[in-house]
């Protein structure tokens, strides 16, 4: 019904950046929230950042000031740049939408099947 495709992870050293995307495609009528969140080995799933339809923005504390969450609504897309990375962002990152799809009167959410970041010299 929709699929969420993720891309632009990858290895990185301490201090460098990257830029991750996120894509939903599918049946839709309206997206509502989108986000990202991370899980580390051997801990829980956590919130990275959203973004509403309007724009406006949310991030976790540990993130704040090092990573920026945007949006295309005409592209049902959402985008991560992370900068000042440290060896602790290492996750898998994925990517979250509240989506109404065409025909259907209640939101559902959905995933990406996730990304790995790896911060390491």
């Amino acid at each position: 019904q929709v699929q969420l495709v993720e891309s632009g992870g990858g290895l990185v050293q301490p201090g460098g950046s990257l830029r991750l995307s996120c894509a939903a495609s599918g049946i839709i009528f309206s997206i509502y929230d989108m986000g990202w969140y991370r899980q580390a080995p051997g801990k829980q799933r956590e919130k990275v950042a959203t973004i509403t339809n309007r724009g406006n923005t949310n991030y976790a504390d540990p993130v704040k000031g090092r990573f920026t969450i945007s949006r295309d609504n005409a592209k049902n897309a959402i985008y991560l740049q992370l900068n000042s990375l440290k060896p602790e962002d290492t996750a898998v990152y994925y990517c979250n939408a509240d989506v109404l799809l065409r025909g259907s009167a209640f939101r559902n959410d959905y995933w990406g099947q996730g990304i790995q970041v790896t911060v390491s010299s």
